[in-house]
């Protein structure tokens, strides 16, 4: 096995196999969904300041 560097194995564990494998999720949603999402994402973009974000999320779901 290999012990994690710069004095972080005093309290982690060794590394294992799933340190080195990347993992990824596969996620389905409806349209209706993603429009819900992005106008959600829309929001949100505009409350942190991200208006060019907000215009982005949008527009990917007008016609």
């Amino acid at each position: 096995h290999v012990l994690p560097t710069s004095g972080t194995s005093r309290f982690s564990s060794p590394l294992g196999v799933y340190d080195f494998q990347k993992r990824t999720s596969l996620i389905e949603v409806s349209e209706s969904g993603a429009r819900g999402l992005g106008l959600i994402a829309a929001k949100l973009a505009r409350e942190e300041g991200l208006e060019a974000h907000a215009r982005s999320a949008e527009k990917r779901f007008k016609s």
